[in-house]
């Protein structure tokens, strides 16, 4: 099966979100957990998600993706900033488990200034901290360009950040996969796909790998710029996106596309992607 899905606006609820969702040909959706320039959050209505979850068996819709909001920063050199980072964490992690099957994507984070490897492991240690040990949403981790101070733009940075969280809680920990990001950060997904893949397996264990961001990359490879296209029409190709929905290592996971688009946009590139599936 292929799920893929774009980014939509979680405004008017769940429900909603399935049936536009199924309006444009996609079959999964991502969304803001909350103000992705802020904090705040909906209440949630239990009625809309009770609604939610029957229409998204009768639909087929698979795997939703709640993405954190950007100012969340797990490795916050501000106290303040960290302890909203934390207070994020917990309350989005909490609220998500009255979405059974669903996932969670965060930025790992900016160290700002205190280098990479403090900025690691301060993400590591708050994730550990931050999540239940009965937590059943899976959380992921986004490959990043690179841009600024950001970590986790090495599959290495990311398996440091999880290999610090405690051993019960490592199997509700992956990684989003982000087109757009890894080939900004300097691996070549579309002279190599194989063996950036082949690195991951090893430094992470494919099993890691969750999800997909298909983003195309307006700036050129090695940029470690985050600007992304419509797909086939930056630096990452058309042919490369039908290499990448297709290979086996890739084409079960859930597909997310948060190309520069309206709703009609993606519903147009949501039937490109569907023609060039194998």
């Amino acid at each position: 099966m292929f799920m893929i899905g774009c980014h939509l606006s979680n405004s008017k609820g769940y429900s909603n979100m399935a049936k536009q969702s199924v309006e444009i040909g996609a079959n999964t959706f991502q969304y803001f957990s909350r103000n992705p320039r802020g904090g705040a959050a909906k209440a949630l209505d239990m009625k809309d998600i009770a609604k939610f979850l029957e229409f998204s068996i009768e639909a087929g819709i698979h795997k939703p993706l709640a993405h954190a909001p950007y100012t969340l920063n797990p490795c916050a050199k501000e106290p303040k900033t960290a302890e909203f980072a934390k207070y994020v964490l917990e309350s989005d992690l909490s609220r998500l488990e009255n979405i059974p099957g669903g996932l969670y994507t965060i930025h790992p984070g900016n160290h700002v200034g205190q280098g990479p490897e403090k900025g690691v492991g301060l993400a590591g240690a708050l994730l550990d901290v931050a999540m239940p040990a009965s937590q059943t949403t899976t959380l992921l981790l986004e490959t990043m360009a690179g841009k600024g101070s950001e970590i986790g733009c090495t599959f290495g940075q990311l398996a440091s950040i999880i290999d610090l969280v405690g051993e019960a809680k490592r199997p509700r920990i992956g990684v989003c996969f982000d087109t757009c990001h890894v080939y900004s950060a300097g691996y070549d997904i579309v002279g190599d796909l194989d063996g950036v893949l082949g690195e991951f397996g090893e430094v992470l264990g494919m099993e890691k790998l969750m999800a997909v961001h298909l983003n195309d990359s307006a700036n050129p490879f090695g940029s470690r710029k985050d600007r992304h296209a419509k797909i086939g029409e930056g630096s990452i190709g058309l042919e490369a996106f039908g290499r990448i929905i297709n290979h086996p290592l890739l084409r079960d996971l859930p597909f997310y596309l948060e190309t520069p688009n309206e709703i009609d946009g993606y519903k147009e590139e949501i039937a490109l992607l569907k023609s060039m599936r194998d």
